[in-house]
């Protein structure tokens, strides 16, 4: 499943690109946005978070992992997200990004309207901005060390700041799987940013007035952070 070819809006966005030390800032044309679900290495684990959904009503995927499209106008590096009602949550994932002929890392949140995810998951992808990160490392860099990457996000309400997700990236399916399972020819198009699956969490999926995310390189000693707070619209029929 690539979808090449095909005729897509396109979204802009600045961005910050480290490789071997060295800083590039610069603008990225998004053409293509990809929700990668359900893309656990371990079955177990993979089955604790299908259940997690289950249990607020999300029914089972037909397969996995699922490659879910987007507008790539969801895509945001703005500090607020605004969103209909209190029933949406995020949750933190390592991006891929191919752009200018090499593949970047980065870190997002696959924030999903939890209600209309109910009714369909393509629906309630497509109804919350995505918040990423602006910064993002080669993926030649972290390549060898691959699996001792850490993921986290910390919910924020009322100031608490609470640990909602962590793991390695050794319990996700690998980027070359992902990318091959995809696309064709087992590389992505230039211009496409894929979300690659997230972890479980601690506790229930909920909502949060905030999240902290983190790709952690404990390896090089470095980390991508993102910060978002969530603005919840009025409810009125």
């Amino acid at each position: 499943m690539s979808g090449n070819g095909e005729k897509m809006a396109t979204h802009d966005l600045s961005l910050r690109f480290l490789r071997s030390a060295r800083w590039e800032a610069r603008i990225v044309t998004i053409n293509r946005c990809v929700i990668a679900g359900w893309t656990g290495r371990d079955r177990g684990a993979l089955e604790a978070h299908i259940a997690e959904l289950e249990k607020i009503g999300v029914s089972r995927p037909a397969s996995v992992p699922i490659f879910y499209r987007v507008s790539a106008s969801r895509l945001s590096t703005a500090e607020t997200i605004e969103v209909i009602g209190k029933s949406s949550s995020g949750e933190v994932e390592f991006l891929l990004l191919q752009s200018g002929g090499r593949l970047w890392v980065g870190v997002g949140s696959d924030h999903t309207d939890r209600e209309a995810e109910a009714i369909g998951v393509t629906l309630s992808k497509q109804m919350c901005d995505k918040p990423i990160a602006s910064e993002f490392w080669a993926y030649d860099d972290v390549k060898e060390h691959w699996d001792d990457l850490i993921l986290r996000a910390y919910a924020v309400n009322d100031g608490n700041r609470v640990l909602y997700q962590e793991g390695a990236l050794s319990a996700i399916r690998p980027p070359e799987e992902l990318i091959a399972l995809y696309a064709a020819g087992g590389m992505l198009s230039d211009g496409t940013l894929m979300f690659c699956g997230t972890l479980a969490v601690h506790g229930e999926i909920r909502s949060a007035q905030g999240l902290e995310l983190e790709l952690s390189d404990p390896r090089l000693r470095r980390s991508i952070r993102k910060t978002y707070q969530v603005e919840q619209l009025p409810v009125l029929g």
